[in-house]
């Protein structure tokens, strides 16, 4: 069976470039970077080159690139270090549309009586920037909202929010794992003060992040012990993983115009199809700035997961959302915050592509797709009622 992957906002193919970057560092120059000998120092030098090809996707430094373990830890680090810098400020401002790496963390400081406040997004999936206005205060020691959602791929107006939170004192982090890569960032000219990716997001292997924190911003290590990362994050490098970070993201600083062309066409046009060839869907976010690559598409009358079941039969690979919530018969909380029926935020299909993704694909998809729907509303008694009245 032909596989069909458009699962690409969980994780990515490591392109094969970058594994043949990251392959000598296991068994042939596998010296410890922090090492004093040349064995050592050679590794030592081509971290400081991925440190160099990371910064350059950003558009930062490379002394403002912390590596880490993954997003996840990326985001902790930053929350955890602005509550250190701010003792005495006990409010943290994120959103209800957040990934779990964020308002898990979040809400876990709620309950240590920490302040937190989840803005709330309209039915397109924006932001309203008057409440972000009315709700930061002095009292606020960071804001974390992401550059753009990972199931309904709307982008945030990441420098205005900013901006505004400049103007009240406090630090601004945003959760870029889904945007590094699909758009063009500089944060040489942003109001970003700390910024997490993730490599496998991007066509790096899973296990290496970085967490980008602006030229004289302080910072308090999440990880502490030894010297690495300027002694910003302890721990013996991951020098595979970095490497390969460093490619990847000079290969995506190379594919960002495809990814806004190319891949958006193919999304477009899977995203039109669908519309135009099944009745009573609606796209997530649709009138909203989207990521080029993603497209949430919600069919009523049926469930999510009886889609992804059939479509896997097929091998076509999609989800219904984060894949840190798999699992779970809840609608996406994205989808709720977002006000989205609950006759569609049950049928919910999220299809992300990447450069890897072809016309083949999604024609496969495309016409894979509507008997699915039509075989599932025909099993449901609201499905055929709609078929009848159709």
């Amino acid at each position: 069976m032909k596989v069909v992957y458009v699962d690409n906002n969980a994780t990515t193919k490591v392109d094969e470039a970058v594994f043949e970057e990251m392959r000598p560092y296991f068994c042939e120059l596998y010296g410890n970077p922090s090492s004093m000998h040349f064995f050592g120092g050679q590794v030592q030098k081509k971290i400081d080159e991925a440190r160099k090809r990371t910064a350059a996707l950003l558009g930062a430094l490379p002394e403002e690139i912390i590596f880490t373990a993954c997003g996840t830890e990326s985001n902790n680090a930053a929350i955890r270090s602005a509550l250190e810098i701010f003792p005495e400020k006990r409010h943290i401002v994120t959103t209800r549309v957040e990934h779990p790496a964020v308002l898990t963390p979040c809400r876990n400081l709620s309950k240590r009586g920490y302040r937190v406040t989840e803005l709330s997004v309209d039915g397109e999936g924006n932001l309203d920037l008057d409440e972000l206005r009315a709700v930061v205060d002095e009292d606020t020691a960071i804001v974390s909202i992401m550059y753009a959602n990972n199931e309904t791929g709307v982008v945030f107006p990441i420098e205005e929010i900013g901006a505004i939170v400049k103007e009240k004192g406090a630090f601004f982090h945003t959760d870029a794992v889904q945007a590094v890569g699909k758009i063009p960032m500089n944060m040489a000219s942003s109001t970003v003060d700390m910024l997490s990716l993730s490599g496998h997001k991007l066509h790096a292997p899973k296990g290496i992040g970085a967490l980008y924190v602006r030229k004289g911003v302080p910072f308090r290590p999440f990880m502490v012990g030894g010297h690495q990362e300027r002694s910003r994050r302890a721990g013996t490098e991951n020098a595979a993983g970095i490497i390969a970070l460093g490619k990847a993201c000079e290969m995506a600083g190379d594919f960002l115009e495809e990814e806004n062309t190319k891949v958006k066409a193919l999304r477009d046009r899977l995203e039109s199809e669908i519309v135009r060839l099944i009745p009573n869907v609606r796209v997530n976010g649709g009138g909203a700035v989207r990521l080029p690559n993603t497209t949430s598409v919600a069919f009523e009358f049926v469930e999510g997961e009886a889609i992804l079941l059939l479509l896997n039969e097929k091998g076509i690979c999609a989800s219904s959302g984060s894949a840190c919530t798999s699992g779970s018969l809840e609608p996406s909380h994205v989808l709720r915050a977002m006000g989205v029926p609950f006759t569609c935020a049950h049928g919910s299909i999220r299809f992300s592509l990447s450069r890897f993704s072809t016309d083949d694909q999604i024609d496969t998809i495309i016409r894979e797709l509507p008997p699915v729907i039509h075989r599932l509303r025909e099993m449901s008694p609201f499905g055929r009622e709609f078929l009848q009245n159709k």
